[in-house]
């Protein structure tokens, strides 16, 4: 039987409890694999967008008492952060995995990106019909796009446009359960095939050719 390239362990890390211990779970267990999809992927939207594209493994440094709930690697174009601009995220609650494209609080250029996805919302139509839109990362809770429909969409990127501390991010959940099933090869092609879709609505958002 192939090697699965999540595992239970993984999850049952953010079970942990105290901030050093789950750290240290983080570190041996799950950072590895970040760090993996990291050097896959970067090469991946580096050669797909036509430069250079850096992964960002979350160090959680700024930590000082509570023990994070979620991690990830995130994916942008600038070596020194991901947080100001649109970027890929691949990451790990308790619950789930998450294959995302993200805008959060922090990127400046909120407001124009809004605009431009509301002028193209017809991208959304072509999504699978287990795509997840959500307004918080902060959040392990996200909304099925099939179900709150264009207006449930339309609601959260005018939000993006008018509330400061709004946030947009699209993409797929995976249970736990299912997750735990994907060998490594399985796992890689159907986050692949998640970034593909997700690929339009990124060069809309940064207005790429």
């Amino acid at each position: 039987m192939s090697k699965t390239f999540w595992t239970k362990e993984d999850f049952d890390v953010f079970q942990i409890d105290g901030l050093e211990n789950r750290m240290a779970g983080l570190i041996e267990k799950v950072r590895p694999k970040f760090e993996e999809l990291g050097n896959h992927y970067s090469h991946y939207f580096s050669t797909l967008l036509g430069q250079e594209y850096y992964a960002h493994v979350a160090k959680h440094a700024r930590r000082s008492v509570n023990p994070p709930k979620d991690s990830w690697v995130a994916f942008a174009p600038y070596k020194r952060g991901y947080k100001a601009l649109p970027h890929f995220q691949i990451g790990l609650w308790g619950s789930h995995a998450f294959i995302i494209l993200a805008v959060i609080y922090e990127a400046p250029d909120k407001v124009n990106i809004a605009e431009r996805l509301l002028k193209k919302k017809n991208l959304f139509n072509n999504l699978p019909s287990d795509f997840i839109i959500s307004g918080d990362h902060m959040k392990p809770d996200a909304s099925l796009l099939k179900k709150v429909k264009k207006e449930g969409l339309e609601q959260l990127l005018v939000r993006l446009k008018d509330v400061k501390k709004a946030e947009f991010l699209v993409g797929r959940h995976i249970s736990k359960d299912e997750a735990v099933q994907f060998t490594e090869e399985e796992f890689l092609k159907f986050a692949e095939e998640t970034f593909d879709h997700l690929i339009p609505i990124y060069k809309t958002m940064v207005q790429m050719k």
